[in-house]
């Protein structure tokens, strides 16, 4: 679904894509990445909120998660 997810955020269907991430984090809500991968496609889409919302999620589920750190700080958060 990740792979999916992304294909389409590259093909600029950012709501597809939201889409297929948000299933993805249904599917597996106790891993980081696909918190990570919905997070970009709301930056992507202009949702800063549901964006910075995810990407804490993700790093509550691995602090090591620099890509939400540094997304974060992008986004202007702690």
């Amino acid at each position: 679904l990740n792979t999916l997810g992304y294909q389409r955020l590259r093909a600029k269907d950012v709501k597809g894509a939201i889409t297929l991430f948000k299933l993805n984090v249904e599917m597996y809500p106790d891993a980081a990445n696909p918190y990570d991968s919905l997070a970009e496609a709301y930056m992507a889409d202009g949702q800063k909120a549901l964006a910075i919302e995810n990407y804490r999620r993700s790093l509550e589920l691995d602090p090591k998660n620099t890509n939400a750190v540094e997304m974060l700080k992008k986004l202007g958060t702690k």
